[in-house]
C-alpha cells in the first residue's frame, strides 16, 4: 500500500472512533468490567435482550468506503452563547444546550452536566477524527460550580477523558456512569470521582433531586476489542421541576424501552431525546433514531415537552448538517404534534420549567 493511500485507511479508521460509536483501530482503552451475571450481562459482556448487536467490521468498512457524506460547512457557528446563573432554586429547572449530546440542566439547587464534551474532536487520536463545527454554547470558563456529570455511556463523542479531567480539576463533581465506564476514567485520572450504577438503580444527588438509570436500545465501545464490555444507559432525572428523561444515545427499534420508562416513571416532564446520526439507515437503524423515529419515541414515552440532541456539532453520519431539524420537523407536522412541542436548539440556547 502506497503512504498515500495508507493515511488515508488510517484517517478513515480513525474516524470511525464516534462515528455511530465506533473505536480505536489500534487499541482498546476501555477496561473491563467485571462482575456478577445478570440478565443483561454473561460474565464478560453486556447486551440487550430487547436490542440489537453491533454491526461487524465487514458492514463497517461497506459503510465508509461506499459511502456519499453530505458535505458539512467547514465551520456552522451559533448565534447563541449562554452564561448560566450560579444556582437555580425552587421548582424550577434551567436547560442549557452546549451541543451534539452536552447539556447543563440546573435545578434543586444543583448544577448538572451531561455526556459534557468541550474536546475539539471526539476521537481516540488527535489529528483524525469528527471534529468540532461549532463552539460549545457555555465557554468552559463561563461554567458554574458543578456538582454532578452524568455520562451515558463509552463511546468517545459522550465520554471525553480531556473534559472530565478538566472538571475534575476545577470542580470535582460526582460522575454517575453506568457499569465499567469508571475504570475507563479512573485508568485515566484517578481523580475523577465515578461512581458506577446498575440498569434501574437509582442515585440520591441532593434534596428532591435524584437519577435513575434506564436501559435504551444501543452499545458500547474505544477499541476493537472491547465492544459491550461496560454497560451504557439513558437516565430519568427527579427533579423539583418534574422528572427530565435523558436519553443520549439510543435506536428506535420497537418503542419498548420508551414504552416501559413511561410505564415504571410516569409522569414525565420533558424528553431529550437524540434527531441526529441516523444515515444510512441500513447501517445505523439499530443505534441511533432519525427524526421520524424520535417523533414515535415522543408519543411512547409520553412526556409533556421534548428537546433535541444529538445533531448539528460533530458530522459522525452520512446526512447534512440540517437535515435533523429540517425532518424532525416534518416529521412533527405528519403526525399532527405542534412542533413547539419538540423544539431544535442551537448551542447555547436556554430551555426553562
Amino acid at each position: 500500500m502506497n503512504p498515500i493511500s495508507r493515511r488515508t485507511l488510517l484517517a478513515s479508521l480513525a474516524a470511525l472512533a464516534a462515528t455511530a460509536g465506533l473505536s480505536s483501530f489500534w487499541v482498546s482503552r476501555m477496561t473491563s468490567y467485571k462482575g456478577p451475571i445478570t440478565d443483561h450481562f454473561d460474565g464478560e459482556r453486556f447486551f440487550d435482550r430487547d436490542g440489537a448487536a453491533p454491526k461487524g467490521w465487514l458492514d463497517v468498512l461497506r459503510w465508509r468506503f461506499t459511502t456519499k457524506p453530505a458535505k458539512w460547512p467547514d465551520w456552522a457557528p451559533s448565534p447563541f452563547a449562554d452564561t448560566p446563573p450560579p444556582r437555580v432554586e425552587g421548582a424550577r429547572a434551567r436547560l442549557s444546550f452546549v451541543g451534539h449530546a452536552s447539556w447543563l440542566i440546573q435545578t434543586g439547587g444543583l448544577n448538572i452536566l451531561v455526556d459534557p464534551v468541550w474536546s475539539e474532536r471526539v476521537s481516540p487520536v488527535s489529528f483524525a477524527g469528527p471534529k468540532r463545527h461549532n463552539d460549545p454554547g457555555i465557554a468552559f470558563d463561563k461554567l458554574p460550580k458543578i456538582d454532578i456529570v452524568l455520562v451515558s455511556h463509552g463511546h468517545y463523542d459522550h465520554l471525553d477523558l480531556a473534559t472530565l479531567s478538566r472538571l475534575a480539576a476545577q470542580h470535582a463533581p460526582r460522575v454517575i456512569t453506568p457499569l465499567g465506564n469508571d475504570l475507563t476514567m479512573a485508568s485515566h485520572d484517578s481523580a475523577i470521582r465515578a461512581e458506577a450504577y446498575d440498569w434501574r438503580d437509582r442515585v440520591e444527588l441532593g434534596p428532591g433531586v435524584a437519577v435513575t438509570l434506564v436501559p435504551t436500545r444501543h452499545w458500547t465501545a474505544r477499541g476493537p476489542f472491547d465492544r459491550n464490555r461496560a454497560l451504557w444507559a439513558s437516565f430519568v432525572l427527579e427533579t423539583p421541576a418534574g422528572r427530565i428523561y435523558v436519553v443520549c444515545d439510543s435506536g428506535y427499534g420497537d418503542g419498548r424501552h420508551f414504552r416501559n420508562v413511561r410505564e415504571a416513571h410516569a409522569p414525565l416532564r420533558l424528553a431529550i431525546l437524540p434527531i441526529g446520526a441516523y444515515a444510512p439507515r441500513w447501517f445505523m437503524k439499530d443505534q441511533h433514531m432519525n427524526p421520524a423515529d424520535a417523533v414515535m419515541a415522543l408519543a411512547d414515552c409520553g412526556a409533556r415537552q421534548a428537546l433535541a440532541n444529538h445533531h448539528g456539532t460533530f458530522q459522525l453520519t452520512d446526512e447534512a448538517i440540517d437535515a435533523p431539524e429540517l425532518e424532525l420537523y416534518a416529521a412533527l407536522d405528519a403526525a399532527a404534534v405542534p412542533r413547539e412541542r419538540f423544539p431544535v436548539l442551537k448551542p447555547g440556547q436556554v430551555f426553562e420549567i
